[in-house]
């Protein structure tokens, strides 16, 4: 700061009021007022423009469309529960995995995010509120791995520097890049993974999800199962309920045999409808026979309570349009 004309404790007081005031000018009192204004605009650029903010469940779910600043759009949902607020935070501005029955997907990949455009989605719209942060929205996460990892420290670490989010209440979501998993599990953090899987088969799990191509389920598996022992986190496994196409009996078993005595939690999440899909949800029935098989496997299952449907904000239904 000194070569910029401010003294160096300048740093840190327009880092704790980013963090903890999120650019609130008259919450900044350790910093004189004639000059807030001046140093926000200069060391704390707005990076993020809300275009449109969307809700639903009575208020409890928020949608926001952010615009970067080379136009770029993204999204992030908010969640309140009883226990928890929970963000849902995007780490691209698109995604180049090409799941077929994922909007974002079907969009493509524009570009990375910054380190900064992560961290702000939950500075200005979690606004204080957030103590669960999921990277479950927007883009793979661990195809933009400095960003991402920078992000998470800046998420974990207490103020003046952090939000000081728990690590045990952050989760990064994979398609699964086996070498982004073993570098996760190196940094010495922990946080949770959660792997979307969505077959447990390579002949269906190609189609669905085109990177299994590159890494099959068994080497996406031994991955976790390495993440698992090195930070003694269960992993969780995403699965899209598609109606006809992977919610057979027979895969259910060959989930449950693949899962069974390991650190391991399935997500059954039910289809959401997106644009240019030509698959629907599971049903209710179908649902409650593969969580049963799961279960006699001895495998901890559940469905997941989609939240935001109505407002395109739910699992996949993320596109950033106008």
């Amino acid at each position: 700061m000194a070569e910029m004309g401010e003294p160096a404790f300048r740093a840190e007081q327009l880092s704790r009021n980013y963090f903890v005031h999120h650019r609130d000018l008259a919450a900044m009192t350790d910093i004189p007022a004639r000059d807030r204004e001046r140093l926000a605009a200069e060391f704390l650029p707005s990076l993020l423009e809300d275009v449109r903010t969307l809700e639903c469940d009575g208020g409890s779910t928020r949608k926001t469309l952010w615009r970067l600043g080379d136009g770029s759009l993204v999204e992030s949902v908010l969640m309140r529960y009883p226990d928890r607020v929970t963000m849902c935070v995007s780490s691209q501005a698109g995604c180049g995995m090409g799941c077929p029955f994922c909007a974002t997907g079907q969009a493509g990949l524009t570009r990375n995010l910054s380190t900064a455009e992560i961290v702000e989605q939950v500075v200005v719209g979690g606004r204080g509120e957030v103590d669960n942060i999921v990277f479950m929205g927007m883009g793979e996460p661990l195809a933009n791995y400095p960003a991402l990892i920078a992000a998470l420290r800046r998420l974990i670490d207490p103020a003046p520097d952090g939000l000081g989010i728990g690590q045990r209440h952050i989760t990064v979501s994979t398609v699964g890049l086996v070498p982004g998993i073993d570098k996760l599990a190196a940094e010495g953090l922990q946080v949770n993974l959660a792997v979307s899987l969505h077959a447990p088969d390579d002949e269906l799990r190609d189609t669905l999800v085109p990177i299994n191509l590159r890494w099959k389920v068994a080497d996406v598996l031994d991955a976790a199962w390495r993440y698992a022992d090195v930070t003694r986190r269960r992993i969780s496994f995403e699965y899209a309920m598609i109606k006809d196409v992977n919610d057979q009996p027979e895969r259910a078993h060959l989930l449950g045999s693949l899962l069974r005595g390991k650190l391991a939690h399935v997500n059954f999440i039910p289809l959401n409808p997106t644009p240019g899909s030509i698959w629907t949800a599971t049903s209710p029935e179908r649902e409650r026979d593969m969580v049963r098989i799961l279960r006699s496997y001895g495998v901890p299952t559940t469905v997941r309570d989609t939240r935001g449907r109505e407002i395109a904000a739910a699992c996949g239904q993320l596109a950033a349009e106008k």
